[in-house]
């Protein structure tokens, strides 16, 4: 079986997942994983990295479904998650893309193998 580090290995390496990181990713389609501590917490697809990658971070909860996800988990019984503190939390991660034709049969092949937090919804497996 292949361990998350084999599925990830034509992707580019881990770093910060911070705004100068997302203005260094390309213009093209890809798949974007956002990693916490090591695992793979979010994967997304999309047709213009850079684009989504500042969506993501600086976005909101109507635009990102990471963004959305994030803040659930940081909101608090009284008070909804601001987006700085949606932005620092990520920018504790690290994040990592790979430019491919396919980005959406990609992201659902990673999504069914790794399962990660943040996806709302795992596909199902073709029959």
């Amino acid at each position: 079986m292949l361990d998350a580090e084999d599925l990830l290995a034509g992707f580019t390496p881990p770093q910060p997942y911070t705004t100068k990181a997302a203005a260094g990713a390309p213009t093209s389609p890809g798949v974007h994983v956002v990693l916490d501590r090591g695992t793979v917490v979010y994967v997304g697809w999309t047709g213009n990295l850079r684009n989504r990658l500042r969506q993501h971070l600086t976005g909101n909860r109507e635009s990102s479904v990471l963004h959305e996800q994030v803040g659930q988990l940081l909101d608090t019984p009284t008070e909804a998650a601001a987006r700085q503190d949606i932005a620092d939390w990520l920018g504790r991660c690290e994040v990592r893309w790979q430019e491919t034709d396919n980005p959406e049969a990609t992201k659902q092949a990673l999504v069914l193998a790794l399962k990660p937090r943040f996806n709302r919804q795992v596909p199902k497996p073709r029959r």
